[in-house]
């Protein structure tokens, strides 16, 4: 009893020691330095989205007075109601998904197997030097090829239509592929060997062993591709007309009074609606973004 007695005494003053070097250690000035200068730099970064939020409960009213209030003197929850039903919202949300899934399903589907033949088709001439030209393309700014896809895309009448996305998607990305090539690099041979054994062929060893093995490397490019869409202003605005185009656009010109005024506080009741879904998407999907990502270093 004596003995049971002295160890349980020796194992609680060892704990007590634990915990109070634990609180130690995160009360160290280093420490709680750091830690506060994340939080600031939080707190400045977060701080265009509180405005955000904090506006869309405002009166119209209240958001143009002087001097300027930070909080709503009553919470205006009916601005996120007739955001919805200012103008047909629910139809540019289709227009929106519609056109940034089929371009994400496209972009997942035929980077994956461009990064699959770049990473496993070692024997094939000029391999290295036409990676290197894809990853080269993504020196290229997006907007020194705007005005020839414009003519291209004119040329052939596809402009007023989703067409130049399917196109695109079909395309690939270069960074979509180089993406899905180091994530499959990491993927040991000797799976693709025993696959090859039993007498499946390249395209049955990319769809039903490394694509299905790949979730972390398919969320990321999936999470991006439809990211890029989806918050993207400038191409649908140009491409598409008023009654096809994406809720992106539409939003910075629907909300106006009879006097053609804009109406601040609806436009960003509308714009928290509108960026919601993928904030919650990517709090749900970040774990397999971050392994997506990560794993691309791994061989080279």
């Amino acid at each position: 009893m004596i003995g049971e007695s002295t160890a349980r005494s020796t194992t609680t003053r060892r704990l007590e020691a634990r915990g109070h070097g634990g609180l130690t250690g995160m009360l160290r000035p280093g420490r709680v330095l750091n830690l506060s200068g994340l939080i600031l730099f939080a707190l400045a970064f977060s701080l265009p989205t509180i405005w955000l939020v904090l506006t869309s409960f405002k009166r119209e009213s209240e958001y143009a007075s002087y001097p300027v209030t930070i909080l709503p003197a009553v919470p205006q929850l009916g601005n996120y109601v007739l955001a919805v039903t200012f103008f047909p919202y629910l139809t540019y949300v289709m227009h929106s998904v519609v056109l940034a899934g089929s371009f994400t399903v496209l972009t997942v589907l035929t980077s994956s197997a461009a990064g699959f033949a770049f990473s496993r088709h070692r024997g094939v001439p000029g391999r290295n030097l036409l990676f290197g030209i894809v990853l080269a393309t993504m020196m290229v700014p997006g907007l020194v090829t705007l005005v020839p896809q414009y003519m291209v895309f004119s040329y052939f009448h596809l402009i007023n239509s989703y067409w130049p996305w399917i196109l695109w998607g079909l395309s690939g990305s270069p960074f979509h592929i180089f993406l899905f090539r180091q994530f499959f690099l990491s993927i040991p041979r000797e799976l693709e060997d025993a696959a090859e054994v039993d007498g499946c062929g390249k395209f049955r060893i990319f769809w039903q062993i490394f694509l299905p093995n790949s979730l972390p490397a398919i969320a990321a490019s999936a999470i991006f591709s439809f990211t890029w869409v989806w918050g993207d202003w400038l191409y649908p605005s140009l491409f598409l007309s008023d009654d096809i185009t994406t809720l992106a656009v539409k939003l910075a010109t629907a909300y106006v009074d009879p006097h053609q005024n804009p109406l601040i506080t609806l436009t960003m009741a509308g714009v928290v609606i509108y960026v919601l879904p993928m904030v919650i998407v990517f709090f749900l999907a970040q774990k397999y973004i971050i392994q997506g990502v990560v794993t691309t270093g791994l061989k080279g």
